[in-house]
């Protein structure tokens, strides 16, 4: 069964949603991150999709406290990414709780020696997750605001020689629009590169999302705006784990 990862996009300690990846089109949601982490929790969500979109702009991480607070209160594992561009940033998150690291800009921008390489060798593989951005075929880098010349089954590749198997590939063009999600994206991306785990994001609108990316061959997919603005609810997430 797909597995399914809610995600909390962080602004100032508030959650917040995006559209397109939009920093003026924000919606500032009334509970903490940590009241929907434990929501999520008691409906029996196993893993959380954290994103600090402050961190994602500026470069560093912004809201690890955010992230501490929900590690030590929930028992969610925790897959934690915006602003994760040196080994220093990484071992913070890591330290505050984090299960895993999304990393993007670092890994698209590297060279054959470059840092990601380190990190891998230094923490572990299994410790990262590649976050793959996709606008228009190509990857998008710096929290969405710059445009790289690689494409996903590329930079995927070069990874996956290096060891990591989590994959997590959002569509940006559909994030926060709830118009449904790139499913033939994700089945190439899979038929490609078989052996990951590919978890997919951007575009969720119901539960009938999740029975067509899971013949797409995703393993995981995160659930966001369609969550918060009422289209998925508590009880429908609850209803579809107990299958």
């Amino acid at each position: 069964m797909i597995e399914i990862i809610p995600a909390i996009d962080i602004m100032e300690g508030k959650a917040v949603r995006l559209r397109k990846g939009d920093f003026m089109q924000k919606t500032v949601y009334e509970n903490s991150p940590l009241e929907y982490a434990r929501q999520f929790e008691d409906v029996g969500i196993k893993r959380l999709h954290l994103v600090d979109l402050d961190g994602a702009k500026s470069g560093k991480p912004e809201n690890l406290p955010v992230l501490e607070e929900i590690a030590s209160h929930t028992s969610l594992q925790i897959d934690f990414g915006g602003g994760i561009r040196t080994f220093k940033s990484a071992q913070q998150a890591l330290d505050a709780g984090a299960a895993y690291i999304n990393v993007g800009t670092v890994a698209a921008s590297m060279d054959e020696d470059g840092a990601f390489n380190a990190w891998i060798e230094y923490f572990g593989a299994e410790k990262f997750i590649l976050a793959s951005d996709v606008k228009n075929e190509k990857v998008v880098i710096g929290g969405w605001q710059l445009e790289s010349t690689l494409e996903a089954v590329d930079i995927i590749r070069r990874f996956v020689q290096k060891g990591i198997r989590q994959v997590m590939v959002t569509d940006t063009s559909r994030d926060g629009m709830l118009q449904g999600m790139n499913t033939g994206l994700y089945g190439t991306l899979k038929t490609a590169h078989p052996n990951i785990f590919l978890v997919a994001s951007g575009g969720f609108t119901s539960t009938a999302d999740i029975d067509e990316l899971e013949n797409a061959g995703a393993d995981a997919v995160i659930i966001g705006k369609a969550f918060y603005e009422g289209r998925v609810t508590l009880e429908d997430l609850s209803n579809y784990l107990k299958r």
